[in-house]
């Protein structure tokens, strides 16, 4: 294997510390940016920078928006919340058209092989909500597998004396998958056959 300068090694580690990404796709992204005129490299720098200066936490979902509150919690039913894992995961829910109420990030799972457990995620800001809004229906879109199926059950035994109605998705997708992952005919009909738990 031949040795590049420090320079272009340098931008090859960073490459290969984004997720999923391989030392053949690292060296393929670096040599693209070498071989690209200096504009496109500020221009996707400058990218990189406006993403890290301007995006932040909506303070009502967790999601990523460039404003205090994102635009899906301006304009959508606060009486039924989607509880997802992570922000990455409303994009997939996002394909399903008909969902019209809005989200709430965890940011994780109860995982106790990773040492968290239920007060290092959002939970007290999803019981906040609840009782704000007056919310009528939790949807918990955690992914299927262990520790998504465990946070959706403890979450729903917290709710339950709230009289809110606490519904999983159906199980159209496979145990262990990702939602991030899931197609949208296969994410509508979870959604749609939901279940109480």
């Amino acid at each position: 294997m031949a040795d590049f300068d420090e320079p272009i090694e340098r931008l090859i580690e960073y490459f290969r510390s984004l997720p999923s990404v391989g030392k053949k796709t690292a060296q393929r992204y670096a040599f693209y940016i070498i071989e690209n005129s200096r504009e496109k490299a500020e221009n996707f720098a400058k990218a990189i920078m406006e993403v890290k200066d301007k995006v932040k936490l909506c303070k009502e979902c967790g999601n990523y928006s460039t404003s205090e509150i994102c635009p899906i919690c301006q304009k959508r039913n606060h009486k039924v919340i989607c509880v997802v894992q992570e922000p990455k995961d409303i994009i997939s829910m996002e394909k399903v058209k008909n969902f019209e109420g809005v989200y709430h990030v965890l940011f994780g799972t109860i995982s106790p092989l990773e040492n968290r457990g239920p007060n290092d995620i959002r939970i007290k800001e999803l019981f906040a909500r609840v009782s704000k809004d007056n919310v009528e229906e939790v949807i918990m879109a955690t992914n299927p597998d262990v520790e998504g199926d465990a946070t959706a059950m403890y979450i729903s035994k917290l709710l339950k004396p709230l009289n809110v109605k606490v519904t999983r998705l159906a199980q159209g997708i496979s145990m262990g998958s990702d939602i991030e992952f899931a197609d949208e005919v296969t994410l509508e009909k979870a959604l749609e056959q939901r279940q109480e738990i």
